[in-house]
């Protein structure tokens, strides 16, 4: 051992240290703190001090006495992963390390935080511990009671004081395992073990003080009661009882009534005197045990010992297990005949407890029977029953589904003693019948195992036949998870394309379009590949979702339509702002044009509804919108030129003022096209041009040119029509509408097509909105699409057609 004056040497050597470090941070080396500081759990601080256990103290305060240094800071033991603010007792051994105490207080142990958290003594006068996330982790709740600094006393007392230097909050106040010389433990107040030595969480076992004594319990279903010192003063002028831990005894006080007068000691343990530094300590074993300093911390006593030994503790050797006279632990298990109920959690530590390999059921009483163990002691014994007999207290135990065992004690016979019946069952204690000053029995319940039948010869025949049904089970669910994963490959593979596609816009998950559009609630239309739907996204713009339908076609139309239309943005084509790759159902999400189908800027009369009141029948069977097919669908040679006849008939009903299709209309002028076709022959064209448009009507020759436009789109051979390229040109002056036309539009088999597709619905079918394909014409003074329009100023006419633009697509 080396000598006191090396020691003293190492110690101040340490404490040099300690101030050099404390030049960089310096309040961090002093026992008090002002308002308004902030200690940050820096890893890399200078003010920290590692331990060859790998623990590592971050110093707040630091206050010293005698050779002992009581500390506060941000404690982590091992990786240094979590941290712990607590106070600790920091003293040097003969070689000149330092030592660390178990901490004696925390705050925040259930609680952990993280490199970055802030201890912070605030203006207010609180002190408050936040994690690295700000969340607010512990707190001494004093704002607004004038405190004016934070002091860590000669004593290892954490307080906060006001300016009067009266103590506002003290960490004496709120004990976690430990008790320091002059410490006092109230009544109200208790002492919680941690789970381990490296778990400091909240563990099992808690000794608190009542005005009955002090109680050590245990944590269970509810807490139950394994060592009690209680009070012999029985005096109805006597007030809060308390526990004081001094140098030398641990002893129980009690307060009178009446002023400056105290009952005690009424229960005093001795302890050993010391000159060095001792504290108190609740174990995770549930022992409460003395620790003092001997070149290193040493437990020097015990003060909840008993007789039993350790075997008195309620989990000396875990649940459900027995603790024998030499204090060794095994599991219950039943003599007559030898059948193992409980097996051992770990057979390498058998300390750890037993578990059922049987649970009990309740609806199976028949079934239970006991384990007998004679001869026992129970740390945790209460009596549920009184003066009853050992079969009374057995057949409650049955009749109790949560009991888990009958203990019965007595004293000259077994006809009448006391029953408890927990329903947690702890360490059992097995001793020798003289250590014991009365009888008692435990009857632990378990689950009887019923023996297996004997084979027969019918379990004999079924064998194969079971067996090959299980093959033949497997076979057929294995044929079907090979097909389950191709169809998965082939959707995968479907998606991958997708990913692959070049300027692809937003991508949208099934919910957020869900919740856009209410459970898809308000629909706008319904076309070919599938129905349209109204919503609004999280930032205000509003949507229209389309639901693409028909396993046939989904494929090609979606994508399709997000390859190519989401790479197009024009000022006049609707946007194709996302889409959602949902495996059943593709959905296409566009801008929503708040305006309107292009009928409620064309067509007159009341459009309440995209189908009139007096209309009692209605095209339903065509892809498509009936009416603006060309005659080449029906023979199933289609090219791009559809687009164009399509494109054809809506400048016609825009010229018009009608719709192509009118049954509102006597039969002979129904068809749009065989009152066109009537007029041109008639050269009466003027005749049919929108009677509501005086501007149209005074541009009449115009009006005609763009008629002979529309005459070009709509030639019954698809191979005569233009191109929309050729469409464009013409209206730009560049070239002329080809002379050699054929007006001869209506094709026999498009007019028994429209007459053979008519079906009576009812009024409410056709009270919703119908899709039609988008297309978008734009002049000097109009901007009009179908299905959706931009905001347009209103009805104007076609006065000029200087550099028109007209841009269409054809997907829907």
């Amino acid at each position: 051992m080396r000598t006191p004056w090396i020691a003293s040497f190492c110690f101040a050597y340490h404490l040099i240290l300690l101030c050099y470090s404390a030049i960089a941070q310096p309040l961090a080396y002093y026992p008090t703190a002002n308002l308004s500081t902030t200690w940050i759990n820096h890893n890399n601080s200078y003010n920290s001090i590692d331990f060859s256990d790998g623990s590592r103290i971050i110093l707040v305060l630091l206050k010293e006495t005698e050779g002992t240094q009581f500390v506060c800071g941000f404690f982590c033991n091992g990786n240094c992963t979590s941290f712990i603010f607590s106070i600790f007792i920091l003293k040097m051994n003969d070689y000149g390390g330092m030592v660390l105490s178990h901490a004696i207080w925390y705050a925040n142990q259930d609680n952990p935080i993280r490199q970055g958290a802030t201890l912070n003594l605030t203006a207010a006068g609180e002190l408050v511990l936040q994690d690295v996330d700000g969340t607010k982790v512990w707190t001494t709740n004093t704002t607004g009671k004038s405190v004016v600094g934070m002091n860590l006393t000669d004593v290892g007392n954490l307080l906060l004081f006001d300016v009067h230097n009266s103590v506002v909050w003290q960490s004496f106040d709120h004990p976690t395992d430990c008790l320091l010389p002059g410490q006092k433990l109230f009544q109200g107040q208790k002492l919680i073990s941690s789970v381990s030595s490296t778990n400091w969480t909240k563990g099992q076992y808690s000794l608190q003080v009542t005005d009955e004594g002090l109680f050590a319990y245990v944590e269970s279903n509810s807490p139950q009661l394994y060592r009690k010192f209680g009070v012999t003063v029985n005096d109805t002028n006597k007030g809060k009882t308390y526990i004081r831990f001094l140098n030398g005894n641990f002893s129980l006080f009690i307060r009178s009534a009446e002023p400056n007068y105290t009952y005690g000691p009424d229960m005093m343990f001795s302890l050993p005197k010391t000159s060095s530094a001792q504290y108190l300590k609740l174990m995770p074993d549930g022992h409460l045990q003395l620790f003092q300093w001997q070149d290193d911390w040493t437990m020097v006593h015990d003060l909840l010992t008993d007789p039993s030994g350790d075997c008195f503790y309620p989990l000396a050797c875990g649940r459900n297990a027995v603790c024998s006279a030499n204090q060794q632990c095994s599991c219950p298990r039943s003599s007559s005949p030898r059948i193992d109920y409980f097996e051992p959690v770990n057979n390498q530590q058998p300390n750890l407890g037993c578990f059922e390999i049987t649970h009990l059921t309740c609806n199976a009483t028949q079934d239970q029977v006991f384990i007998v163990l004679e001869n026992i002691k129970y740390s945790t014994f209460t009596k549920d029953l009184e003066t009853v007999s050992m079969e009374a207290c057995k057949q409650a135990c049955l009749n109790n589904c949560s009991c888990k065992a009958a203990l019965f004690r007595y004293g000259l016979n077994a006809s009448s003693g006391d029953c408890s019946l927990p329903s947690d069952l702890f360490t059992i204690t097995s001793l020798d019948i003289d250590e014991l000053y009365y009888k008692a029995s435990a009857f632990i319940k378990v689950q009887n195992v019923r023996s297996p039948r004997r084979k027969n010869r019918v379990a004999t025949i079924l064998r194969p036949t079971i067996a090959s049904i299980v093959v033949l089970v497997i076979v057929v669910s294995g044929f079907i998870m090979f097909i389950v994963h191709k169809q998965k490959q082939n959707v995968e593979m479907e998606e991958e394309y997708l990913d692959q596609v070049p300027g692809m816009p937003t991508r949208f998950s099934y919910e957020e379009l869900k919740v856009a559009t209410k459970c898809f609630s308000k629909k706008l239309g319904e076309g070919g590949f599938g129905s349209v739907f109204e919503g609004t996204l999280e930032d205000g713009s509003n949507i229209a979702v389309k639901c693409l339908q028909g396993p046939a076609h989904v494929k090609k139309s979606f994508l399709a339509e997000v390859a190519s239309i989401g790479s197009i943005h024009h000022v006049n084509l609707v946007t194709l702002k996302g889409f959602c790759a949902l495996k059943s159902q593709p959905l296409l999400v566009y801008e929503f044009m708040s305006n309107g189908s292009l009928d409620r800027w064309i067509y007159h009369g009341n459009r309440e509804h995209l189908v009139e009141r007096n209309q009692t029948q209605v095209m339903t069977n065509m892809r498509g919108t009936p009416g603006y097919l060309a005659p080449e669908w029906l023979s199933s040679v289609i090219t791009e030129k559809v687009d164009v006849y399509s494109f054809g008939i809506v400048l016609l009903e825009i010229i018009c003022g009608r719709k192509n299709f009118d049954i509102s209309q006597p039969e002979e002028s129904r068809h749009l096209l065989t009152v066109f076709q009537k007029h041109w022959e008639q050269g009466k064209l003027l005749d049919i041009i929108d009677k509501y448009s005086e501007d149209m009507q005074a541009h009449g020759p115009e009006v005609v040119e763009m008629m002979k436009v529309a005459s070009w789109c709509l030639q019954t051979d698809f191979t005569r029509r233009p191109s929309m390229s050729y469409v464009v040109k013409v209206l730009e002056g560049v070239i002329q509408v080809e002379s050699n036309l054929d007006y001869s539009f209506t094709d026999p088999r498009t007019t028994m097509r429209h007459e053979t597709v008519l079906t009576q619905l009812p009024p409410s079918f056709l009270s919703g909105p119908r899709n039609r394909k988008i297309y978008e014409i734009t002049f000097d003074t109009v901007s009009v699409r179908i299905l959706a329009t931009r905001p347009i100023t209103g009805k104007a006419p076609i006065t000029r057609l200087a550099k028109p633009e007209i841009v269409f697509e054809s997907s829907m």
